[in-house]
């Protein structure tokens, strides 16, 4: 294995942008949930004729499916992921819309037959209603209480359980308080292996809202015990939660 240094230095060097995680290939792994949102996605985008993608990152997900409705539209919020969905998926004639995170989507009322997203910020979903069409759904992979919290507390220290928040009974809750029907909730919690600490690092500065203001610089005694762990053969163990959800908004005459 290469140096600390090295390792260390080619994370803080390497791209962060969009939601592919390609670059931790050989370097870390993690279970998938067991309905495979890719598959589902692909599948629903390719029956319906319009739909919208919150969160949308780079909009790599979007681009896995083969087939694609009419009318696609993805939001996105951080500009570097917009600029990347936009030349990802604007010869396929996706409009990438910029959002403003708390801000009502940019979009009309009623105009979707389908919402989806994989790892929204905050389900909003009150928003969620109000451009879904009558009839129409909300399919998405969102992230679970705890989710990666071996992780986040071994630079953080134990977490208070008040912060176990994106419960999926109460995201269900809220859904329905909102005017939608849930019609389908499925929880997974799923093994990650990290193997450097490069890999660690690079993840941190990915997913900022793990470890707030993460520098390696603030951060060396960790990484470092964590390198040294790593080098004696043993994996870092953490475990991500999801969970799918689908919601219908009702037809006008329910």
């Amino acid at each position: 294995m290469r140096s600390f240094e090295e390792l260390v230095a080619e994370a803080e060097a390497a791209d962060v942008t969009g939601w592919g995680f390609g670059w931790l290939e050989g370097r870390a792994t993690e279970e998938r949930p067991p309905w495979g949102f890719a598959h589902l996605l692909a599948d629903r985008l390719s029956r319906v004729g319009s739909a919208l993608d919150l969160d949308t990152g780079g909009g790599e997900v979007v681009a896995e499916a083969p087939v694609l409705p009419p009318r696609m539209v993805v939001t996105e919020g951080w500009p570097p992921n917009a600029a990347r969905a936009r030349a990802l998926l604007g010869p396929r004639g996706v409009e990438v819309v910029e959002t403003t995170d708390g801000a009502p989507l940019p979009v009309p009322a009623s105009a979707f037959e389908l919402v989806t997203s994989r790892h929204p910020v905050r389900p909003d979903w009150a928003e969620i209603h109000r451009v879904l069409a009558p009839g129409g759904h909300y399919l998405a992979q969102h992230v679970g209480p705890a989710s990666v919290f071996e992780l986040i507390e071994r630079f953080l220290g134990p977490l208070p359980r008040t912060q176990l928040a994106r419960d999926p009974d109460d995201e269900a809750a809220a859904a329905e308080a909102a005017g939608l029907a849930v019609v389908d909730l499925r929880r997974a919690r799923c093994r990650m292996e990290l193997f450097d600490v490069g890999a660690i690092v690079w993840v941190l500065r990915k997913c900022v809202w793990w470890v707030p203001g993460f520098t390696v610089a603030e951060h060396e005694g960790t990484l470092r015990a964590l390198d040294a762990e790593l080098r004696a053969g043993r994996p870092f163990v953490a475990h991500s939660t999801r969970h799918l959800v689908e919601a219908r908004r009702p037809t006008l005459s329910a």
